[in-house]
């Protein structure tokens, strides 16, 4: 039998045999658990980036209010609060496959986004503040960023999603068996309770 096969196949046919089943193979999906992956951390580290673009924003802005709305310290002693909280969170490397710190960090971002939002529900009391050139410069590059979080999150969401369903189902569950047993459901975002409604500020 092996005589008949080493007759069959010569020896210049190996490499093509070699490239006709790794053709193969990637046809059967081999090669998409790690290609979902990488997406996955593109779209997570565009997601951080987006986040500190809104961060970066934010100091110019308070101080743009604080001249002139000195009395709504509160507010704004809110939204510098909730910057640092954010911004100072040192997060985990496996964060992409620990729910508990994905969440922590998603609580963090999301009351950053709440206080600016009252900031910003706050700011219609104060005409001069809203026709200011510099506030308008820094609202219109908040809500570009704010559009660019969004964006980021729903590809983020899209790729984790891809990447876990791999993972679950066949033939992904296989080839996780036999190439790639370390790899690991990642964390998603999840809507914060009440996240859909605006923020309410009572003065």
């Amino acid at each position: 039998m092996g005589r008949l096969g080493l007759s069959i196949l010569k020896p210049f046919q190996v490499p093509f045999v070699i490239v006709l089943l790794a053709t193969g193979l990637s046809g059967c999906g081999v090669n998409n658990i790690p290609t979902f992956e990488e997406q996955a951390k593109a779209a997570w580290s565009e997601v951080l980036s987006q986040y500190q673009r809104r961060a970066d924003l934010i100091p110019n802005l308070v101080e743009t209010v604080k001249g002139f709305a000195e009395q709504e310290k509160s507010v704004l002693t809110e939204v510098v609060e909730a910057r640092a909280k954010a911004t100072q969170m040192k997060l985990p490397d496996n964060i992409l496959s620990d729910p508990a710190a994905m969440q922590k960090f998603q609580d963090a971002q999301g009351a950053l986004g709440s206080a600016l939002s009252k900031l910003m529900v706050v700011v219609e009391r104060y005409p001069d503040i809203k026709s200011g050139q510099n506030f308008l410069t820094l609202q219109s590059q908040l809500e570009g960023t704010e559009n660019r979080v969004a964006i980021a999150r729903r590809d983020f969401i899209g790729s984790v999603r891809s990447y876990n369903t791999e993972l679950k189902t066949i033939p992904g569950r296989w080839w996780k068996s036999l190439l790639y047993p370390a790899a690991q459901p990642m964390a998603n975002f999840v809507n914060r309770p009440g996240s859909e409604a605006p923020p309410v500020v009572k003065f």
